[in-house]
């Protein structure tokens, strides 16, 4: 999945202000007495105010594709199986257990009786089987369709082969009861099921509101979204508030501690860091780059650094001249000072990326693959008939607006001027404007960033498959597509994790994406919230979340 993805720019004058007085309950004084802040107020009455980047496009969670909107899809709704907030070991969710084949091909799962709706509806394997038949349509295009190919038939029918949803492997023998087939053994299949693409959707829900494949339907809106996890819906007001509250329909209610959320979009990372220091936030989504080492040093207590499963890149539109040659892309990603950006741009943790895929996944090692090499980009650059630049036309790289983004779009700016006499034009769009054009390809270089789904190196690689939702490259390659396939169904560990790293070594050699750097999260927290345990993931679970004055 993907950041907001990007995270959060420019110092919006009049917006800030707009925030800081309509949509942050903030700091005022009347006379000299300061009144309470949003984040004593909200410790009192269990209600966690965080910022979460930019303004997010969907909360349809077939639809949802980057951080924001998966991080609030978690809290409105829930899946067979949830997450543990110390590790993220599957656990639990709607359904209360579960049996697996020895062939580990067959899974059946056994719903809770007292799991329901928000509107009261029980909720039943039927609901699960009709939301991934609503996700598996094509006529949805929905990026994360493919998480769901593990079940036998689901790419058939998500490319048209097939048209009997009968021969996808869900079926619901009885209310409580759903059995599911895969296509070959997935080890992580459990951990898999959490996503936001495997999430049941109200079917009758949405088609009150249109067509149930529409992207235009509006049922995700206050007073039409129903879910089924232990939040629901309040409050969205765009480019300011989203508001969820406590529901009392979920089956775990006992347990939730926290009676709101105010989730911020907040696309000025100054701003955001200024809320946090006045007290009109718990959480930040990020921090000004400019500003971590004055938190180090002044108010540690305050500042996070966890360990992030997160990989910072640039995607290449291979579709376009000169991007579609591989000698260009290559000079490129040979002439990016990765050890500048992490050591003097970041300053956060961040390790400088020789390959898309992160290290410490279990059981891979990605392959090694060049850092900075200034001989070979100019070597590279002129063999693609462009010596020192001459004759290249001006690039164009696109990024959505943060302060964050723009300080590392202009520090390559720069080296890619300095080392191979290019000229490259920065444009920045707002993050909702940013996944139109990369959806539709109008850009010829884009940062971005994702972060996995699971604990597996498949979260990374199988983006770069050709017909992936995700891609948006244009680039594939069918020995690519052949290795991931293969190591799919392979049942041997070792040679499934060399199957990968030959994968990986083509798509890094073929250079439609520019690694940069492994990021952390560096945010900052207030010490009343509890239950903020770091993980690779960045996910938690908001019913084990709560606030202590």
């Amino acid at each position: 999945m993907f950041l907001p993805s990007l995270s959060p720019f420019p110092r919006r004058g009049p917006r800030a202000l707009v925030l800081l007085a309509a949509g942050l309950a903030g700091l005022f004084w009347c006379g000299c007495t300061r009144r309470e802040s949003a984040v004593q107020s909200g410790n009192r009455d269990q209600v966690l105010h965080r910022g979460i980047g930019a303004e997010v496009g969907d909360l349809d969670p077939q639809l949802a594709t980057n951080i924001a909107e998966l991080d609030i899809v978690s809290a409105l709704f829930e899946g067979l199986v949830t997450e543990d907030p110390g590790d993220l070991h599957p656990v639990p969710g709607v359904a209360e257990r579960w049996e697996v084949s020895a062939d580990l091909l067959n899974y059946t799962f056994y719903l809770r009786p007292n799991a329901r709706w928000t509107d009261g509806r029980t909720l039943t394997a039927r609901d699960f089987v009709d939301a991934w038949r609503r996700i598996l349509t094509p006529g949805l295009a929905a990026p994360n369709a493919s998480l769901l190919y593990v079940l036998q038939g689901a790419e058939a029918f998500h490319k048209g082969a097939i048209t009997d949803f009968a021969q996808v492997g869900a079926t619901a023998p009885d209310a409580r009861t759903l059995r599911l087939t895969l296509d070959h053994p997935t080890p992580y299949f459990l951990s898999l099921l959490t996503h936001g693409a495997w999430l049941p959707v109200p079917l009758a829900a949405i088609a009150a509101n249109g067509p149930a494949a529409a992207r235009s339907n509006t049922w995700t809106r206050p007073g039409q979204l129903i879910g089924n996890g232990p939040f629901q819906l309040k409050t969205w007001q765009p480019n300011r508030v989203i508001i969820v509250e406590k529901s009392p329909t979920y089956w775990d209610a006992a347990r939730v501690r926290l009676n709101a959320i105010h989730f911020y979009p907040i696309d000025s990372v100054d701003t955001e860091e200024r809320a946090f220091r006045t007290g009109q936030l718990h959480l930040t989504y990020v921090l000004p780059f400019g500003k971590v080492d004055s938190y180090r040093r002044n108010t540690p207590q305050f500042l996070r650094t966890d360990a992030y499963l997160n990989s910072y890149f640039f995607r290449l539109n291979t579709r376009q001249a000169p991007l579609n040659n591989e000698l260009v892309r290559r000079a490129l990603g040979l002439a990016v000072d990765r050890t500048a950006i992490v050591e003097k741009v970041l300053r956060g943790g961040q390790k400088s990326a020789t390959s898309l895929t992160p290290p410490g996944l279990p059981g891979y090692a990605p392959p090694t693959g060049s850092l900075t090499n200034l001989a070979a980009a100019r070597s590279a650059l002129a063999e693609a008939g462009f010596p020192g630049g001459k004759g290249l036309p001006p690039l164009e790289l696109l990024y959505n607006t943060s302060e964050n983004h723009r300080i590392l779009a202009e520090a390559v700016q720069e080296m890619w001027r300095r080392e191979l006499g290019l000229e490259v034009r920065l444009l920045n769009q707002e993050f909702k404007v940013v996944l139109s054009e990369r959806r539709l390809g109008h850009f010829q270089i884009l940062l971005s960033d994702w972060v996995g789904d699971y604990l597996d190196a498949s979260t990374f690689l199988d983006l770069w498959q050709g017909e992936n939702g995700n891609n948006h490259t244009g680039w594939s390659d069918r020995a690519y597509d052949s290795l991931l396939f293969a190591a799919a169904r392979n049942p041997n560990p070792a040679a499934r994790a060399a199957q990968l790293q030959q994968a990986e070594a083509k798509l890094i050699a073929a250079a439609p994406v520019i690694p940069l750097y492994y990021n952390t999260h560096v945010f900052l927290i207030q010490p009343s919230v509890k239950g903020w345990n770091p993980t690779l993931l960045d996910h938690h679970p908001y019913k084990h979340v709560w606030l202590e004055p």
